[in-house]
């Protein structure tokens, strides 16, 4: 009997310290709340520094002093597909190309220009409108900034184009690919 009960008590020991073993702390909940940007990360935009590095790229062959007297006007970017409409995404990379250019000493002027850009049929050649060539006459600009943007199922691509007013001549040109994440979905998808 002596006996029974030391095994009874052991195995009772063991149950009691198995289950002490297992024990742990409740596991933490899982957050599904999104956590919010920082100040460091918007200071670290990689979408920021592409945009300002494709002004840089764009302009290494151009000198702030070979564009003349006039100023450089900076259109919005269009979407290739429909040349008549931009995007949050088109008006957001006009500021930062115009704030870049500025930055790197061209003359850049504040006007709100609509692309109004000229295709020639059967080519696809770019052109500049003849009202923005007048706007760019009036405003004695010397050079217009102008690109496109194509959303693609991964990217965005962006091309650029420095084109001299008084013959349409395109100085130089730039292309770059932006990865579809959250902010540049947003910015495509944006009401206008």
């Amino acid at each position: 009997m002596m006996r029974r009960l030391t095994t009874l008590a052991a195995v009772a020991c063991a149950t009691v310290l198995a289950g002490c073993a297992s024990w742990t702390e409740p596991a933490q909940p899982v957050s599904t709340v999104r956590s919010e940007p920082t100040y460091q990360a918007a200071d670290a935009s990689v979408f920021l520094a592409n945009s300002q590095d494709a002004i840089n790229k764009l302009t290494a062959s151009v000198a702030p002093q070979s564009t003349g007297t006039g100023p450089v006007l900076v259109a919005t970017v269009v979407n290739v597909n429909n040349m008549g409409a931009s995007s949050p995404l088109g008006r957001t990379l006009s500021e930062i190309y115009a704030n870049q250019m500025a930055a790197r000493g061209f003359y850049v002027k504040e006007v709100k220009l609509r692309t109004d850009l000229y295709v020639r049929e059967g080519t696809g050649e770019l052109l500049l409108s003849r009202e923005m060539r007048d706007i760019a006459r009036s405003q004695n600009a010397s050079m217009v900034l102008v690109g496109t943007f194509s959303p693609a199922a991964n990217f965005t691509y962006v091309s650029l184009k420095l084109v001299r007013t008084e013959d349409s001549r395109i100085l130089s040109g730039y292309d770059y690919a932006l990865p579809n994440d959250r902010d540049v979905t947003r910015l495509l998808n944006a009401p206008r």
